[in-house]
């Protein structure tokens, strides 16, 4: 089943997150060479597609887990919760309606 994994980040964490970006994206590619992740990307703190020094507010991972707990166990050892980038994770269950 999919399931949205829905970050908010702390406030004061953007150099945290640019440090462990490169973890980060690394467990993301694992799920995309499995076939398992339909979309994964921050939210700017700013509206625009490249707010610098404003950061981020958080970020969505939709991706597919065998059950809840292994998406919440997926999501707690993420690089950015052990860093302090994330100030709440929200794992949630996902239905995927459209694009059909």
């Amino acid at each position: 089943m999919l399931y949205a994994i829905i970050a908010t980040d702390a406030p004061g964490s953007l150099s945290a997150r640019r440090a462990n970006r490169p973890a980060h994206l690394e467990r993301l590619s694992a799920l995309q060479a499995e076939g398992r992740l339909l979309l994964a990307g921050p939210h700017p703190a700013i509206d625009s597609p490249d707010p610098g020094d404003s950061g981020f507010s958080g970020s969505l991972v939709v991706a597919e887990f065998e059950d809840l707990e292994a998406a919440e166990a997926w999501a707690d050892a993420d690089p950015y919760v052990a860093a302090g980038v994330y100030a709440q994770v929200l794992v949630k269950p996902f239905i995927k309606v459209l694009p059909a």
